[in-house]
């Protein structure tokens, strides 16, 4: 079996995802063109050597409908020979594709693919595709499906979380987030964006409130504790009796927020690097999926951690540093609990919470930003995990050159 190596990663800086954001006003294949271009140029890519282009993309309608893979590379003016294909693998859609690259590069049948995701959640929001998973109250009921920020409550719940608990945890990643970006941590993958004439539109992470405080979380109402009276609590206790009552402990200050924003990776075999000159960075070791029931949805992460893990014959005890999605602060914290995690090896530069969450791009983004933390700090071994919609899980360890 042949390594899947990563050459380079770039990304966007994440934008506000709603129409005040900054990013609003750039369609989302000139997204893709932004990462599309960076990637070809800083490596001086003859683009009739890349094999295909795997991109995310969740909400594949409007503007982000079609095939944005192959519609980029014709628009970023790539040789016509370069294949494209989009996925969606709801929040894991951008770690799904650089995973579907390795497994094409390690299989041999091909030597280079650049993989990652797009999302623009300011022009084509979430749920705009109206999916029978949670728009067909027949389908919806009869698996036991809840909105996430409801299963979240109920990881909360079932833990015994406090608020001041989660809110802790929302404000340590705007901590950290801001200081990341105050000393540059994130110089290295990311590309600004400017509009046709060249003028900036954003060079950095947009949404991380650095004077954000306890106080202020406090104040803020729960989310979800309306939707949950209209019919979901109910869902959750027939699902999970012994949760006498579901306690809404989320809010927008300790929630993911919507987000917009493009990353992609250079995923290839060790030939076709020494054929081009490119020096790899990390290899892609492991990638594993797994998945919990729909109620309880955002537990997935731990199965396909698990798995992953036992796949590499590893331990939690061989992984350097970790990044898991922040869609919510209560699975993040069980995610520690369960693997018994130190707290300055998981989202060491913040997450989710401070920065957005683009989701058909957030897993590739992940990925880059470890890979960065693993350079910078001199560290090998890394694992990315992201949760999603319908209880899928899924989890990639990556291993320094």
């Amino acid at each position: 079996m042949k390594e899947a190596y990563i050459y380079d990663a770039v990304r966007t800086p994440r934008g506000k995802g709603k129409k005040n954001g900054e990013l609003h006003e750039v369609k989302p294949i000139d997204l893709v063109r932004v990462v599309l271009d960076a990637i070809q140029s800083r490596s001086s890519l003859p683009t009739a050597k890349i094999d295909d282009v795997i991109l995310g993309c969740v909400t594949s309608i409007g503007e982000q409908g079609a095939n944005l893979a192959r519609t980029g590379v014709l628009y970023a003016g790539w040789n016509s020979s370069v294949t494209g294909m989009q996925i969606n693998r709801y929040c894991a859609s951008g770690l799904e594709a650089v995973n579907l690259a390795a497994m094409k590069v390690r299989s041999g049948w091909e030597q280079l693919v650049v993989a990652g995701g797009v999302e623009s959640m300011s022009r084509v929001p979430m749920g705009s595709d109206l999916g029978p998973l949670s728009y067909d109250p027949m389908v919806s009921t009869q698996i036991g499906y809840v909105p996430q920020g409801i299963g979240a409550d109920l990881i909360a719940s079932k833990l015994g979380m406090t608020r001041t608990e989660l809110d802790e945890y929302a404000l340590l990643s705007h901590q950290r987030a801001y200081h990341a970006m105050q000393n540059g941590y994130f110089d290295k993958s990311i590309i600004p964006v400017r509009d046709s004439s060249g003028m900036l539109i954003l060079a950095e992470d947009e949404q991380v409130r650095p004077n954000s405080d306890l106080e202020t979380l406090a104040k803020l109402p729960a989310s979800f504790e309306r939707v949950g009276k209209n019919g979901y609590d109910a869902i959750v206790q027939m699902r999970y009796p012994a949760i006498e009552k579901v306690h809404h402990l989320h809010t927008a200050g300790n929630s993911a927020r919507d987000g917009d924003g493009a990353s992609l990776l250079l995923i290839g075999s060790k030939s076709i690097g020494e054929q081009l000159g490119l020096i790899p960075r990390a290899k892609i070791k492991i990638a594993a999926s797994a998945s919990v029931n729909a109620t309880i949805a955002l537990e997935g992460i731990i199965p396909a951690t698990q798995k992953a893990l036992k796949k590499a014959n590893m331990t939690a005890d061989d992984i350097d540093l970790w990044e898991v999605n922040e869609s919510f602060s209560a699975p993040v914290l069980q995610f520690q609990r369960d693997f018994d995690l130190p707290i300055d090896k998981l989202n060491v530069n913040g997450g989710a919470i401070a920065f957005g969450h683009p989701v058909g791009a957030s897993g590739a983004m992940l990925l880059s930003t470890l890979l960065d933390e693993l350079e910078r700090r001199d560290l090998n071994t890394g694992l990315v995990s992201l949760c999603m919609g319908g209880g899928m899980g899924v989890t990639t360890i990556i291993e320094r050159c």
